[in-house]
């Protein structure tokens, strides 16, 4: 039996209709132990658990994106599945531009923060057949995202870079000669260790209260996370918008190498001055694609520059 549809999620969502476990458990059976009816009959797990989620992520990767292995460290992002493909979905339909959307190798797109999941660069190849790079500052969680992209034999199509300097985002990534589609990324929420902490209470308490129970606090210490998460995966300095301001930045210098620039924007109130940073960027074009999964929303802002940018390269440096 399947739970509840996902309101919200893109028409080419395959999740969007919710999840068919026993279909899950046939190909993932340690995933049975963590499934059990919910108050409305409809077979459930409990989304606190960390363990649970793991499995239903390794779940859904075998079955419905023909993966043969799949596993993060303890502690390491464990990203929510049908939100992370839907975010793929619309940036298929901004390449598309109204047109047919681009499959296949010759598309290359740019995932900054990958972290041991690859979880973007693994959607992204197995939805759309498209090439990946994907960068991150923690070389151990680079490791583990290279020893799933060799696992399941996609050395050749998903490439792992890692960041050695925090404070640039393409700088030390993007080469020179390299084109990308796009680029896409999740970034830091938070704007500091307790910031997060409060924010990881806030969403137990929010479970425990859709089940009917209290949680309890964990009284200064590191909570456990559903989702895991490590530092640089969920806070830094100035939060969200601090890191959009440096990226927005930083794309100026490689106008002529990405096609489309693009990010997760979970806090609305930080559209406004990105698009002032944008527009002293100089950038030609900025959308901002809404995305409604359940109660949920967030917004995938997306910009670039003029085809003169693209065309030369010639561009000069902005502040912003």
């Amino acid at each position: 039996m399947s739970n509840a549809p996902k309101s919200g999620l893109h028409p080419r969502n395959r999740h969007r209709h919710g999840y068919d476990f026993k279909a899950l458990i046939a190909v993932c059976p340690e995933l049975a132990a963590h499934v059990r009816p919910g108050p409305t009959g409809r077979l459930t797990i409990d989304f606190a658990n960390p363990v649970a989620v793991k499995a239903l992520n390794r779940a859904l990767l075998c079955k419905d994106y023909c993966l043969r292995f799949w596993d993060i460290p303890a502690g390491y992002l464990c990203p929510p599945i049908p939100g992370r493909v839907d975010y793929l979905h619309h940036l298929a339909d901004l390449l598309a531009d109204g047109g047919e959307i681009p499959q296949g190798g010759q598309i290359r797109l740019l995932d900054i923060g990958t972290g041991a999941n690859c979880i973007y660069p693994l959607l992204g190849h197995q939805s759309y057949g498209w090439q990946f790079v994907g960068s991150d500052v923690d070389g151990g969680a680079l490791n583990n995202a290279r020893l799933i992209v060799k696992s399941n034999g996609l050395e050749k199509r998903i490439v792992c870079r890692e960041q050695r300097d925090v404070a640039h985002i393409f700088s030390g990534i993007i080469q020179p000669g390299e084109f990308f589609a796009a680029t896409l990324c999740n970034p830091p929420f938070h704007s500091s260790a307790a910031a997060a902490n409060e924010g990881s209470e806030r969403k137990l308490r929010n479970l425990a209260r859709s089940k009917g129970g209290r949680h309890t606090s964990t009284q200064g210490k590191s909570p456990a996370l559903n989702f895991g998460g490590r530092n640089h995966e969920l806070w830094c300095e100035g939060g969200e918008a601090a890191f959009l301001r440096r990226m927005i930045a930083e794309s100026r210098r490689f106008a002529s190498q990405c096609g489309w620039f693009t990010s997760l924007v979970s806090k609305g109130e930080n559209i406004r001055p990105a698009r002032s940073w944008l527009a002293s960027a100089g950038a030609n074009e900025v959308r901002v694609i809404t995305m409604v999964q359940g109660n949920k929303q967030t917004r995938i802002l997306a910009w670039r520059f003029s085809e003169s940018d693209l065309a030369t390269g010639q561009h000069g440096e902005k502040k912003v």
